[in-house]
């Protein structure tokens, strides 16, 4: 007798400050409306561009200190002196819908949730290379791309953080975006379509072989 499928699943995606994990993710989730991202609280200020309850919820330290007191984050980390945190009900808000789940964070927030959540599909995000990424924080929205120092930190915490790729389920590399867009749709597609998530669909067809 065949069992009932595992229900929806949660994917983390991850990447160093600068790789374009965020850029992807939007672009296949308008490819594929059946998955959707859990929004973030973050303590630093919008980039342009950027919606609150859209993008992340931006709020004080204060409201995001309060909120981690109460347990209310399933992952929580400091990047670049701002606070990033997930909250719990997240996850459980999407999948109720019956949607699988797409995380969007930091190194640190993918060690957390890997070790709750051990069902969940990890992603990595890598850059063609370091002067490829220096060259994309260097451009990016909101950056001074006369600051070297902060460029500089950022491409030491990169290094630091390109060595985790090992630990993860998968690795999308960034050079071309199409084909990194192409690469990591077809990774949320096929995990769908494994055997374990489709055990009820294919019951339901072997009963009108009967």
């Amino acid at each position: 007798m065949l069992s009932e499928a595992e229900g929806p699943l949660c994917f983390v995606l991850s990447a160093p400050s600068g790789a374009g994990k965020t850029t992807l993710a939007r672009a296949v989730l308008q490819r594929l409306p059946q998955i959707t991202r859990t929004i973030s609280w973050t303590t630093r200020a919008p980039r342009p561009g950027e919606k609150d309850g859209v993008d992340y919820t931006f709020v004080t330290r204060d409201a995001f200190d309060e909120n981690q007191a109460l347990g209310g984050f399933i992952e929580s980390a400091v990047v670049h002196g701002n606070n990033y945190g997930t909250p719990e009900n997240e996850i459980q808000r999407i999948q109720a819908d019956g949607h699988d789940a797409l995380m969007v964070i930091d190194v640190q927030g993918a060690e957390v949730v890997r070790a709750r959540l051990i069902d969940a599909v990890t992603i990595f995000v890598l850059p063609p290379s370091q002067k490829v990424l220096e060259k994309r924080l260097s451009g990016r929205d909101g950056a001074d791309p006369t600051n070297e120092k902060a460029i500089h930190g950022r491409l030491g915490v990169a290094v630091a953080e390109i060595d985790h790729f090992v630990r993860y389920d998968y690795l999308v590399i960034n050079d071309d975006f199409n084909q990194a867009v192409r690469e990591l749709e077809a990774i949320l597609v096929a995990e769908r379509c494994k055997r374990r998530q489709r055990l009820h669909q294919a019951g339901e067809i072997l009963e009108s072989f009967r």
